[in-house]
């Protein structure tokens, strides 16, 4: 085999091994974060996160639509993501807003007892196998009152992922309290444009419009993304070492 072919093969095989032993990102989570299909305009903070690395394929978004700490780990969401797991990844896990339906037994969770203990098991599976858990509080809902001030929507979730980022020792990325500020700042009617606000007859698939103070459009997604990383180089996160 001519030098030439022989050197061109080594460096292919090289590259592939690099690629293969690259850290990745691993992403649990629900709706706010998932991936969405590109004919609509809805868009999670997820799909905008991969903009930010240097390889965009660290990121490996597994969150999905309507789930919760508990859903995730009954459909085995969750078990993906831990046999996937090699040492030296990180899995940044932002659950709240379906758990707190408790009026439905296949995804509802306790903020006093089986929320936070989800939330330990997927800190616990995480370390074991070498790679490093982020928690992360929920994005704020779009809900003013009617002196434009913010409401709350989250309840104790919140406080019960704190505790647990404090006990536990693990990095919280509060994307409750940073949408807070930002959503509060900017006001009622000029946050509209990041949320699912859509007029009647601009996307076939919605035809009559829709009115979502939960769900994204890719400038919302894309701020959110970038609150997260804010605060991964805030906290000098290892992860930062990935970033552009």
């Amino acid at each position: 085999m001519p030098r030439l072919l022989v050197a061109l093969v080594l460096l292919s095989s090289a590259l592939a091994a690099s690629a293969a032993a690259a850290p990745r990102l691993y992403l649990a989570g629900d709706s706010t974060m998932a991936n969405k299909p590109l004919d609509l305009p809805e868009r999670g903070w997820g799909m905008a996160l991969s903009a930010f690395f240097k390889d965009a394929d660290t990121v490996q978004n597994h969150a999905m639509n309507g789930r919760s700490t508990l859903s995730f780990i009954n459909e085995g969401r969750w078990d993906k993501i831990v046999t996937a797991l090699q040492p030296g990844d990180a899995v940044i896990i932002q659950f709240g807003h379906n758990d707190e339906k408790v009026e439905d037994p296949k995804r509802g969770t306790d903020p006093k007892t089986t929320f936070p203990a989800n939330l330990r098991r997927f800190v616990r599976e995480t370390r074991a196998k070498g790679a490093s858990p982020i928690l992360a509080t929920p994005v704020c809902r779009r809900k003013f009152d009617a002196t434009g001030k913010l409401v709350p929507t989250h309840g104790a979730y919140p406080d019960a992922i704190r505790r647990v980022s404090a006990e536990e020792k693990i990095p919280l990325l509060d994307l409750e309290d940073a949408t807070a500020k930002w959503l509060q700042a900017e006001g009622d009617e000029a946050t509209k444009k990041y949320f699912m606000w859509i007029e009647p007859g601009k996307y076939p698939k919605i035809p009559d419009g829709k009115k979502d103070d939960t769900h994204f459009v890719a400038a919302g997604a894309a701020k959110v993304a970038s609150l997260a990383v804010a605060q991964i180089r805030e906290q000098k996160l290892p992860l930062a070492d990935w970033l552009k």
